[in-house]
């Protein structure tokens, strides 16, 4: 059998009793991050401008808005604000964002296709596990091609998903991941001046694959080897130096339950800049005068430079809110001044703030061979003062399997979220009823906004 047709094998035939509980505690702190990140997201310009270009086009709920929406701009709105403020779930091991595409592209289709409470938990099962194991095949590789690891995958998961709770058969769960091939897309050139395209690769991403389940559904008929042939995914997608280990996608089927590597992330910034922000956070217990630091350096993996580092100029004098979410400097400074990273930190008025830009104009990076980027994501920070040489060093992303954020910072952060959002109380108590109901009867009249 080809890749896909064993997937699709054990996807279709996968009951939700075989679903582990650990991965159904996973999915459930995932829908929360999630449904809390989209809110906090939904007034931001990059929003609202989705918003208008596709309000009134049909009668579904978006999270966050009216019941103005067909389904595939319900997915779209929902995905972007999901991923809008990189606050999102993280895969370790070759950053990938499951949530965003996951979580918006089944809260729409299961508006149009009326889903239980067991269809939701495992097409997001399904998909979910799909994506992470695709960032485990050839790490980095789809990076360094140029892609979003997140976009060009989330395509598969959310096809995945919802063809192993629909009424495709095998085949034609086979024909819509082969379409999904077609249909993925998402460059990395918002990395020039902090553009908005990367926010909505996730909501196209879900679009895309709730598209290519409805063209299945009709036998429309896809390629069986999308990810292993001459032409498929991974020979378009990812540069051919890294090599493949397509086991990861079909090893283990069910027993082993990559979705449950998932991280969560504290910072509302890019993966790998999370560890420096703990590292700069603690240096402030130690140092009480910025002004007396004199340089810093950060020991990275040659993999994080391109996105994180250079070029130096836009890095250390972040040209937009959403350029400081991907420059270490800008996030090691805003962690020291502010003791935090959150969805205040990244706003026009921060990034020119005085005290933030001369701290961050002093700090460097150095490529440590020994780095073990990107199988572990850990940070190290070695400041230089008037008096001393002070060295942090985070060993492993916290939010991640190695450090996990606990149930209680998971409430935290969701509540601040919701708070951060402007959304009425009577609201809050609707959505958090929705969420506690999701896999059992899920009510989406509570999660309209009037």
């Amino acid at each position: 059998m080809t890749i896909t047709e064993e997937y699709s094998n054990w996807a279709k035939n996968l009951s939700v009793k075989e679903i582990s509980e650990k991965t159904k505690g996973t999915l459930n702190y995932l829908i929360k991050d999630i449904c809390g990140i989209i809110l906090s997201a939904r007034n931001e310009k990059y929003v609202q401008s989705l918003v208008r270009a596709y309000k009134g086009s049909g009668d579904y709920i978006s999270l966050g808005h009216g019941k103005e929406f067909d389904v595939s701009s319900s997915a779209i709105i929902a995905g972007t604000a999901a991923h809008g403020e990189d606050f999102d779930d993280t895969f370790e091991g070759n950053p990938m964002h499951v949530g965003a595409c996951m979580i918006p592209g089944i809260l729409a289709a299961a508006q149009k296709f009326n889903f239980n409470g067991d269809q939701i938990l495992k097409s997001l099962a399904v998909g979910s596990e799909l994506m992470c194991r695709l960032a485990l095949v050839a790490p980095t590789a789809m990076h360094k091609q140029g892609f979003h690891p997140t976009a060009v995958c989330g395509t598969f998961g959310v096809a995945a998903g919802l063809s192993s709770v629909l009424d495709l058969n095998e085949k034609q769960m086979v024909s819509a991941l082969g379409i999904a091939g077609s249909f993925t897309s998402g460059i990395i050139e918002y990395l020039a001046e902090g553009s908005w395209t990367k926010r909505v690769h996730p909501g196209w991403s879900a679009n895309s694959g709730i598209n290519a389940v409805l063209m299945a559904q009709t036998d429309f008929f896809g390629p069986r080897t999308v990810i292993e042939g001459e032409h498929g995914f991974f020979k378009a997608f990812a540069i051919e130096d890294i090599k493949r280990d397509f086991s990861h996608l079909t090893d283990k089927l069910g027993s082993r339950w990559e979705i449950e590597n998932l991280a969560f992330k504290p910072f509302a910034c890019g993966t790998m800049a999370q560890p420096f922000v703990d590292c700069a956070i603690n240096l402030r217990k130690k140092i009480k005068d910025y002004k007396k630091i004199k340089s810093i350096r950060a020991l990275v993996g040659e993999g994080t430079v391109h996105r994180l580092w250079e070029p130096s100029k836009e890095k250390k004098n972040p040209s937009t809110p959403y350029s400081a979410k991907f420059s270490v400097p800008y996030c090691v400074a805003v962690g020291f001044l502010r003791n935090d990273a959150g969805l205040s930190e990244f706003d026009e008025k921060s990034i020119k703030e005085k005290d933030i830009l001369e701290l961050a104009s002093k700090v460097n990076y150095e490529i440590d061979p020994k780095n073990e980027y990107p199988k572990n994501y850990t940070g190290t920070l070695i400041c230089t003062t008037d008096e001393e040489e002070l060295t942090e060093h985070q060993p492993c992303f916290r939010g991640g399997r190695k450090q996990p954020l606990t149930k209680n910072d998971i409430e935290k952060k969701f509540d601040a979220n919701l708070d951060y959002s402007n959304i009425s109380e009577s609201y809050k108590v609707n959505l958090k009823s929705f969420i506690k109901s999701i896999f059992d009867k899920p009510d989406f009249s509570k999660i309209l906004i009037k």
